[in-house]
């Protein structure tokens, strides 16, 4: 197996934040800038980062207003 990338790293750790409660459902997450800083990650590891954690229906971005936790019905069965 191999060593994920870092923004599959950045994904993970969004999403247990999310499964230990620390962002709930229509919560925003942290801006683009808060999380490079958070993780030491280019702006281009969060893009890809959230466009993972949205294909895989953990979160939806509304354009210029921001990206939320999606509902409990939208995330994955098994994450």
């Amino acid at each position: 197996m191999r060593e994920p990338w870092p923004f599959e790293k950045v994904a993970a750790a969004v999403i247990e934040g999310i499964d230990r409660g620390g962002y709930e459902p229509d919560e925003v997450l942290p801006s683009e800038t808060e999380m490079m800083e958070e993780y030491g990650v280019a702006k281009k590891t969060v893009r890809a980062a959230v466009a993972l954690l949205r294909e895989q229906g953990w979160v939806c971005t509304v354009p210029t207003i921001g990206t939320f936790v999606a509902s409990r019905d939208k995330w994955p069965t098994a994450s």
